[in-house]
């Protein structure tokens, strides 16, 4: 029998709302107002006097909570087996296990007892147990989800989560979910965040790792097979996933073990109430220092910067889940190694402030589930929602957004300079590179900066080496306004006759003497100064 609940309590009447009689389970690291909120440990019984700021939104849009769910204690797990409650298992195996940390939740969904639930990510506790029980997870990216309310973990890192058995349920979840809390410190507007819908799902580039992953023997056949998929679904790029992998080793040996020790060490002490697991971990984080610390983060700063680049010809990566699906039996023998193997594909994401959802991909031979992810920077959460969608075969809604923008950079946005980054951010992605039509002129200009001056008259020569972006129409305005004079964003030629926006300067500024377009643009102007 699988220990899903640790308690359930009587139903409300809906309100109405978007979530209209929708019914939900609480991973109990989350409030609900009249009862512990335990995460796990027993020797909690104080009723929570409020609901978590995102309860509050989901009651309030017509969802009916049941109760609280069972998980890794202390959301210290991916396994779903560290709880004084009992352990869970998959619903399609007794033998092996649910995963963690939010293992009840993903069981009270898999099982059809409530329409979603919610649980937390913090190194994959939102998308494993939702893989190895055949579900769908949003792990929103951080700061999108209020986390007022709910029992930290490591609070820079937190996410509530949700799982549901379609993208479309999860998805109706995440938008009621998403809202700026002004009372948690860690909130972010969607608004500030760089925010990518692609016009059309179907031709979106997906990134696959360039290796081997080192999956086991009936992963690697479902992976296969989800390689094929992917080509059906859009383009496939192989990129470099190994500063993505390096960065999953830093969640359990830099400064964020440090961060759980904070969090609630102080109740790691000998009880058997404790998880013995949970304690021997964390209790490592009692002996980290600040100068400990501070290698970490610099450390993860040189990695995040490592994996910036593939962002820019991609719209979303492509992982499995997990490298394999472990018994009860195996956890028991190896409960530290195991659990670590778990995060090597799920750890990275909230360290890397990625947006991440979870769905199942092929079965594997034996018909166990194969949980699949598609990963995208902050802010990038409905592309990767659309494209879930697509992948599972629901319907995608109407784009809210318009398409894409082509804007042609030819000084210090391009890839590699200075400036490129404010392209990134706003999630802009390379489309091309071109040349402009022959007429047009280079001139330096205050900076010094290039700008591009049309001609009266066509002129000999290749034109201007530019590298054209796709840039998000709502993101265009705001960075246009980062362009100081004499710059201006307007309409410019390629050497193909295609018009796109571009870089120009006002005839004021294209002092003669100043004129660099025999260079044949920025990059071999500064080669040759």
């Amino acid at each position: 029998m699988n220990n899903e609940w640790i308690t359930r309590v009587d139903p409300i009447e809906p309100v109405p709302g978007p979530l209209h009689g929708l019914t939900m389970a609480l991973k109990d690291n989350i409030d609900l107002a009249g009862v512990p909120t335990t995460a796990g440990d027993p020797r909690t019984t104080e009723p929570a006097k409020d609901n978590a700021f995102v309860v509050d939104q989901l009651i309030a849009a017509g969802a009916v909570p049941l109760g609280k769910t069972n998980l890794d204690q202390y959301a210290t797990g991916l396994v779903g087996t560290r709880s004084p409650y009992g352990a869970c298992h998959s619903v399609f195996s007794s033998e092996h296990v649910s995963g963690g940390s939010s293992s009840g939740s993903a069981v009270a969904v898999a099982t059809g007892q409530v329409d979603f639930a919610l649980g937390t990510d913090t190194a994959g506790s939102g998308r494993v147990p939702a893989a190895f029980n055949r579900l769908v997870g949003i792990k929103p990216s951080r700061g999108l989800v209020s986390a007022r309310g709910v029992v930290p973990a490591c609070r820079s890192l937190d996410c509530v989560t949700v799982m549901a058995r379609s993208v479309a349920t999860a998805r109706r979840v995440f938008d009621v979910m998403v809202a700026f809390d002004p009372d948690d410190a860690w909130s972010r507007r969607m608004s500030s965040l760089p925010h990518r819908r692609a016009g059309r799902v179907d031709g979106s580039v997906i990134g696959v790792p360039d290796v081997g992953l080192g999956l086991d023997p009936e992963y690697e056949q479902a992976w296969q097979a989800t390689l094929d998929e992917a080509h059906r679904l859009g383009d496939v790029v192989k990129v470099d996933v190994q500063p993505l992998l390096e960065a999953a080793d830093l969640l359990y040996s830099g400064p964020w073990l440090a961060e759980r020790w904070l969090a609630f060490g102080d109740k790691l002490d000998d009880s058997a109430a404790v998880d013995p697991t949970v304690r021997t971990i964390v209790r490592g984080g009692a002996a980290l220092t600040a100068a400990a610390a501070f290698a970490g983060f610099d450390r993860l700063a040189t990695l995040k910067r490592a994996t910036e680049e593939p962002w820019t010809q991609i719209d979303a990566l492509l992982l499995p889940v997990t490298p394999g699906h472990p018994t009860l039996a195996e956890v028991a023998a190896d409960p530290i190694g195991v659990n670590s193997r778990l995060g090597r594909f799920t750890n990275m994401v909230n360290l890397l402030d990625l947006c991440a959802v979870a769905f199942p991909g092929p079965d594997r031979a034996d018909g166990l589930p194969f949980g699949i992810q598609l990963l995208a920077p902050a802010g990038h959460d409905l592309s990767v929602i659309d494209l879930a969608a697509l992948w599972c075969g629901e319907e995608v809604p109407p784009s809210a957004v318009d398409t894409d923008v082509l804007l042609a950079v030819a000084g210090a946005h391009l890839s590699g300079q200075p400036l490129n980054d404010q392209l990134v951010r706003r999630g802009a992605r390379l489309a091309f590179t071109a040349r402009t039509a022959s007429s047009y002129r280079m001139y330096l200009v205050d900076g010094p900066r290039p700008g591009l001056t049309r001609t009266l008259s066509e002129a000999d020569g290749p034109g201007i080496e530019v590298e054209v972006w796709s840039v998000p129409a709502a993101e265009l305005g705001g960075f246009a306004a980062t362009i100081d004079p004499p710059l201006a964003i307007g309409p410019l030629e390629l050497s193909d006759g295609q018009q796109v926006l571009g870089f120009l300067c006002t005839a004021d500024a294209a002092d003669p003497e100043r004129d660099i377009t025999a260079s044949g643009g920025w990059r071999a102007y500064l080669a040759g100064d």
